[in-house]
């Protein structure tokens, strides 16, 4: 606290706490209405109730949840390591491979971050009519594998990335792939891990495509059942509120098992 006076310390801890306040009130909101009934919830009760055990039997006798999770891992899980996979590679080559055409090839792919995914949604859906992928997880996850932000992200990583390690892996005859792989991954374990974060979640909590695609209740994700909860005629949003914990405990557990690394990745570390 060198050089700042008293009245600036305690406003910008005011401002903090302020903002800390707002950003986790929803959540312990959440948390609390978990806890409520549909018609307390309404009214605006702020303190735990005693409808827990009531909310969490009538949202399993709702919802098949180990189907349900089975499905959102299925589909995060198998889009992330492909989205990985394939936008690393991509990036790694654009950036370490040179050629007259390279940089326009990489400006077209910027530039399909600037189209809406409205106006992608009925092309799609009517490539996946015509190849019979229609309410299956296979269509789900082919629009995602190749993210033109990811493959951005780890374009411009890779700028870090020390071209004397590249050429010594050369000279003792290893291989393109072999340097990706053996050099080039564990140097870059922390862009990795911020990736997997990013595309895990972005996944995780896809809805809008998901809702056009998937039409059977025995492929449907997470997010699903619990809009189709909320959207109820008559909804109970204490059980709402159990699914949607039930929601946001994966993403919890991988962005706390890993913040760390998201947090180097995000800022360009390598070792």
């Amino acid at each position: 606290m060198t050089g700042r006076s008293l009245p600036a310390t305690v406003a910008l801890y005011l401002v903090l706490s302020v903002a800390a306040f707002l950003s986790l009130f929803p959540f312990l909101w959440m948390l609390v209405s978990a806890t409520n009934t549909s018609v307390d919830i309404l009214g605006g009760r702020v303190l735990p109730g005693r409808a827990l055990g009531a909310n969490i039997a009538a949202f399993l006798a709702q919802v098949d949840v180990p189907l349900v999770l089975w499905n959102s891992i299925k589909v995060a899980g198998l889009a992330t390591v492909l989205t990985i996979a394939i936008s690393s590679l991509a990036g790694y080559g654009f950036e370490i491979f040179r050629s007259r055409l390279r940089d326009r090839v990489y400006a077209v792919v910027l530039l399909t971050l600037m189209v809406p995914f409205a106006a992608l949604m009925i092309p799609l859906f009517m490539m996946m009519a015509r190849a019979g992928l229609i309410d299956t997880h296979v269509a789900i996850v082919l629009p995602t594998i190749s993210s033109a932000f990811i493959i951005f992200y780890f374009r411009q990583s890779t700028k870090a990335f020390p071209p004397e390690l590249r050429d010594a892996a050369r000279m003792d005859g290893l291989k393109e792939w072999q340097i990706f792989v053996f050099i080039y991954f564990p140097v870059m374990r922390s862009t990795f891990a911020a990736a997997v974060i990013i595309v895990f979640m972005a996944n995780w909590n896809n809805y809008l495509w998901p809702l056009i695609v998937l039409q059977s209740n025995e492929t449907k994700t997470i997010t699903l059942v619990v809009s189709s909860l909320a959207s109820a005629y008559n909804p109970d949003f204490g059980v709402v509120m159990i699914g949607t914990i039930l929601a946001i405990i994966p993403t919890l557990i991988i962005f706390f098992a890993m913040q760390r690394q998201f947090l180097q990745g995000m800022l360009g570390s390598v070792k």
